[in-house]
């Protein structure tokens, strides 16, 4: 169903996070549930992945991660500030360490000048660390490969907030 370089990805950060004894959570807009889909793909996940939200509406975001409607409405749902708040609402309504966001104009349409299809954000939340953001530009080159892009960009996210945690704990 994903490609063997997904696969990989995942199953890297499966270990990683098992390893450390940690659970995670998702939060996504418009993946709509690929990054949870990936991760429980792989064999022994179920020690790792507590849950994953798929809040694709608005209402979906404050109800079941408690986001503040004003702050959807100040910022859009497409922003840094929302998807911030998409992880932490996942860590706080969940068992797991970390948590990882998603949310974005996939295309076709959606996109504005200032919100162009394409654009994304991800945040990944852990309990003793600052929430991380990053936004991505992908380009409108279809919705299946905005999507698909973005659950790399997660994966890498994830990836990376767990390899400076580890650097922070060396010292």
């Amino acid at each position: 169903m994903f490609p063997p370089e997904f696969m990989s990805k995942a199953q890297s950060l499966i270990t990683a996070l098992g390893d450390a004894g940690l659970k995670l959570a998702t939060a996504e807009s418009c993946t709509g549930g690929l990054i949870a889909s990936l991760l429980t793909e792989i064999p022994g996940s179920s020690s790792v992945v507590d849950r994953g939200f798929v809040t694709y509406s608005n209402a979906a975001k404050c109800e079941l991660l408690g986001i503040a409607p004003a702050l959807i409405e100040q910022h859009g749902a497409v922003s840094a500030e929302v998807a911030i708040a998409m992880a932490e609402g996942a860590l706080s309504r969940s068992a797991a360490h970390i948590a990882v966001s998603v949310t974005g104009v996939a295309g076709p349409g959606g996109g504005t000048v200032a919100k162009p299809v394409g654009l994304v954000y991800l945040a990944v939340a852990q309990l003793k660390a600052a929430t991380v953001v990053k936004e991505c530009r992908f380009g409108n080159h279809g919705r299946h490969e905005v999507r698909l892009e973005s659950v790399a960009a997660a994966l890498d996210l994830l990836t990376s907030a767990l390899s400076a945690n580890r650097q922070k704990a060396a010292y």
